[in-house]
């Protein structure tokens, strides 16, 4: 192997243990190892009181810039799980992907990603926040971060865009209610 590939830095992807993201961006820091932890800023209220909180974009990964010594000490950090893989080799992210998310960061503040292989047209979902929280109600059509819905306990059809992220997948209740029958 060449001495200049054992030097070159390129970015990998950790899986680290469930909401451990940040704790594992430090670890690695103090390390001096470098690495990112995509961040974003949300408004989060308890009972008594609202606060500001950075929460991770991607949940249990971090992105780490090592060189071949570097990656073995990674996995040794509290917190990491172990590398994310893509054909059989540590899955590698380009330079100007991560310079993307930094930038997209800086420019949307609400960005946030959301998983939509959890969700299809069909099921049975529960409204979470919004003007209309806790109504049931069936996913007609996903678009983008939107669902189109129906809800059923208006005694009519009312149909709405509702953000992805203020429904719950409600389809076991359905499920259960049907087996009873």
């Amino acid at each position: 192997m060449e001495p200049k590939q054992l030097h070159e830095k390129k970015w990998l992807v950790v899986y680290t243990r469930p909401r451990w993201e940040k704790k594992v961006d430090t670890l690695l820091k103090r390390q001096g190892i470098e690495s990112y932890c995509p961040v974003r800023q949300v408004q989060s209220q308890w009972a008594d009181r609202k606060k500001e909180v950075n929460l991770p974009i991607f949940n249990s990964y971090v992105f780490v810039r090592v060189n071949l010594r570097e990656e073995s000490m990674v996995l040794y950090c509290m917190g990491v799980m172990g590398y994310v893989y893509y054909m059989q080799r540590p899955a590698v992210v380009r330079d100007n992907v991560i310079e993307e998310i930094k930038r997209n960061l800086t420019l949307y503040k609400d960005l946030e990603v959301i998983n939509l292989q959890d969700i299809s047209v069909g099921d049975r979902v529960l409204v979470k926040q919004g003007a209309f929280a806790d109504q049931p109600g069936q996913v007609v059509q996903i678009q983008g971060k939107n669902v189109l819905m129906i809800f059923d306990n208006i005694h009519c059809a009312l149909v709405t865009r509702v953000p992805f992220q203020h429904i719950a997948i409600n389809n076991l209740k359905q499920n259960n209610k049907n087996a009873t029958k």
